[in-house]
């Protein structure tokens, strides 16, 4: 609480114009923050290798960071889903438009082992500042697995 009673604020901790804004967890921070969340993340560039995945993504998909950055996205794309996908990533990378950046989209996966998984996950674009261009695409991503089983049983019962 302030003096005044208010609860604190921390808007401001956030506020990029303001010309004397901390950083609240300076730029190794943040990197920090984003490698220890619980939901995976992962960033790949406009052709689709990936340039990094957080400790999340590890234990979800398998793979430790240093055999998937570097890899191609096929890494946890089910065959069968590979010429959609592209599809669907080329067109993201050439509009500069997605609708997974507010709604959740959920699709198949792999695990490094070789079982399925379903995931679910938002997409945010990152665009290159003077022409606009996405240079990467950032997935923020749960397991949905458990569910997608639940509501696959459920159907059956019926």
């Amino acid at each position: 609480m302030t003096e005044g009673g208010d609860p604190p604020c921390w808007a401001h901790e956030f506020d990029e114009t303001a010309s004397e804004a901390p950083d609240p967890l300076g730029r190794t921070g943040w990197r920090r923050l984003v490698e220890q969340l619980a939901d995976a993340v992962l960033v790949a560039d406009g052709g689709g290798t990936i340039t990094f995945w957080n400790d999340a993504a590890e234990r979800l998909f398998g793979w430790s960071t240093a055999e998937a950055v570097g890899n191609s996205l096929d890494l946890i794309i089910p065959e069968r889903q590979r010429a959609r996908h592209w599809d669907g990533y080329r067109q993201t990378v050439a509009t500069g438009v997605t609708r997974y950046g507010t709604q959740l989209l959920e699709v198949p996966a792999l695990h490094r082992d070789g079982r399925p998984l379903s995931i679910a996950f938002t997409l945010t674009l990152v665009t290159d500042p003077d022409n606009g261009t996405v240079t990467r695409l950032v997935a923020v991503i749960r397991d949905d697995t458990a569910r997608w089983l639940e509501r696959r049983q459920l159907r059956t019962e019926r």
